[in-house]
């Protein structure tokens, strides 16, 4: 029998981690992050990290695991976070993973074999780096669209390692990387999930919560934070900085525009972002959702998700 885990997952600003948390409290679990930024150290504000409060409430894991320089791919990630899970299954324990990067989740939960595959060839990863740094992300995106225009639909021209990743799997096994994801999908599962997405019944609810998140992140601090970053030696060319919040604070601390415009473009692409992820998790048929209305109801949504949970592992 496949191991038992909870997911909670959701899209920006859905209220996972304090969900989380709760049943975390209620079910003897530990938090294992889902989120691809969330792993690099330093980085606090602009992922909008647990506080130290609420991880001295629960054991958190998958937080600060990477320094911000390093490429952190799902290969890694889905090593590390089944070591996680099997530990915290292991103490009589159950792990609850939360995040909004539906890939990581669905790479953990599938428990693919990364290490096994012969879609990896280093000398010609670094060519399509160098030839990505030389002719530019559009053009890089525009061939990927070529081969594989549902996979190159759902990135940017930002996407260096994706669109990299892309290109390799196609190149060495002549298959695009969205067939690849379909025939490993179709593997046996590593971890059997209570699967729960949060989301709001209005749309326009959940962009002002992301709205006013940004305008907190300012407050708390987000500009000394990435400034604080590039003080240290960090390059703003490095993954970990093409993320949403920091690139943008970047080009305002650069001049290149205002601190006003940086927050707008901020929000902006959290929003798309969320839409994004949304779009990923429809795809879950098993997924229990459960939507907020204006403000998110805790005790009501707790109390759904322990109902679920007891109905399908009683």
């Amino acid at each position: 029998m496949a191991k038992r885990v909870i997911v909670v997952a959701g899209p920006t600003a859905s209220g996972k981690t304090r969900l989380s948390i709760e049943l975390a409290e209620k079910l003897n679990g530990e938090i294992v992050s889902a989120d691809s930024m969330q792993i690099y150290k330093r980085m606090d504000i602009g992922t909008a990290k647990a506080t130290k409060e609420e991880t001295s409430r629960v054991p958190h894991h998958m937080l600060d695991v990477a320094e911000p320089g390093e490429d952190y791919s799902v290969a890694r990630y889905v090593e590390d976070a089944s070591r996680c899970c099997d530990d915290i299954i292991a103490r009589g324990k159950i792990p609850v993973i939360t995040g909004g990067t539906g890939l990581y989740i669905d790479s953990l939960l599938s428990g693919r074999n990364f290490a096994a595959r012969q879609d990896s060839d280093d000398t010609l990863r670094e060519d399509l780096l160098r030839e990505f740094d030389e002719v530019g992300g559009e053009e890089m995106l525009r061939r990927l669209h070529e081969v594989d225009p549902e996979r190159a639909e759902k990135l940017n021209a930002g996407d260096k390692r994706r669109i990299v990743r892309a290109l390799e799997i196609y190149k060495l096994t002549g298959i695009t990387a969205t067939e690849h994801d379909r025939r490993t999908q179709a593997l046996p599962k590593a971890y059997d999930a209570c699967y729960f997405v949060l989301n709001f019944k209005d749309r326009a609810d959940l962009y002002s919560r992301i709205d006013r998140r940004v305008d907190i992140m300012e407050q708390q601090g987000l500009f000394k934070e990435v400034e604080e970053l590039l003080a240290s030696g960090l390059p703003e060319s490095c993954t970990a900085m093409q993320a949403i919040g920091y690139k943008e604070v970047v080009s305002a601390l650069k001049g290149e525009i205002s601190k006003k415009d940086a927050l707008d473009l901020i929000k902006q692409s959290s929003r798309r972002y969320a839409k994004r992820q949304l779009t990923w998790f429809r795809k879950n048929k098993d997924a229990c959702w459960i939507e907020f209305d204006k403000e998110p109801d805790y005790d009501a949504a707790l109390s759904q998700a322990l109902d679920y949970i007891a109905a399908k592992w009683k």
